[in-house]
């Protein structure tokens, strides 16, 4: 079954907040690189990383999954949370983040809402961090919605992708299903992906099925903004424009 639990504001946060922090992450793959590190934690110890892209009720979607530990209720509020961390060394292995912002500042980089899928093997778990929820509700404080009680259901199935109870199951089932449907894990989706100031995505989807890159006039119209160095994209490192190559250079000894 689903946790139970009631919607709670986190601290006293005005939601303005939720894009003002991920304004640190200037170039996009650093945003990313924030959730794969979450994943590498020693409380979570995911073996493997999925990024993928889809597409649900016509909404450009990145998703991301691991095969870790899973979070329940409590772990997930506090992943939720800003400013609060309980990571620690486990067995040497050193967790990557300390202050537990990474997820919040990474996942709104990339888009305006989010929605965290999650089962540690007794229970599961569904949260919503989401901009556009906030605008709508008229909130002064940050809120998020956490699994199944009645108005935080109601909320998660108004607001965000999903408009029932077997979708969202559905997700959680398909938490690394093509290994075990009882396996652990997390799954994130965030859609309402950010775009540039002409109005076009940051990605592309399209050029390379098994990649995401930026493409050339984006990197080129917005390097100045990321604060890239200023050579032309030709010249460029390819790990500035190709996620594929830049996750393989960053995390090559971590795999």
């Amino acid at each position: 079954p689903f946790s139970v639990v009631c919607s709670s504001p986190l601290k006293v946060l005005n939601p303005k907040f939720l894009h003002t922090n991920s304004t640190s992450h200037t170039w996009p793959f650093s945003a990313i690189a924030e959730l794969i590190d979450n994943a590498y934690d020693p409380d979570v110890s995911a073996k493997q990383f999925w990024i993928d892209r889809t597409a649900i009720r016509g909404q450009d979607c990145l998703i991301f999954m691991d095969n870790g530990a899973g979070m329940n209720y409590d772990k997930m509020y506090k992943m939720l949370s800003f400013g609060f961390s309980d990571k620690e060394t486990i067995n040497g292995h050193v967790p990557v983040g300390l202050y537990g912002n990474g997820f919040k500042s990474g996942s709104m980089r990339l888009g305006k809402d989010t929605i965290v899928f999650s089962k540690n093997g007794e229970s599961m778990c569904v949260g919503l961090l989401s901009q556009t929820y906030l605008r709508e509700m008229h909130v002064e404080n940050v809120i998020v919605p956490i699994s199944q009680h009645a108005a935080s259901l109601q909320d998660i199935l108004r607001y965000s992708l999903f408009q029932t109870e077997a979708e969202l199951l559905c997700e959680l089932n398909a938490i690394n299903a093509h290994y075990d449907t009882e396996s652990t894990g997390t799954r994130i989706i965030i859609w309402n992906l950010r775009k540039t100031s002409t109005d076009k995505s940051e990605f592309d989807f399209d050029t390379d099925r098994y990649d995401i890159q930026i493409p050339s006039e984006v990197y080129e119209s917005e390097k100045e903004k990321y604060k890239q160095p200023s050579h032309s994209f030709q010249s460029s490192p390819e790990s500035d424009f190709s996620l594929q190559v830049s996750t393989s250079h960053s995390y090559a000894e971590k795999v």
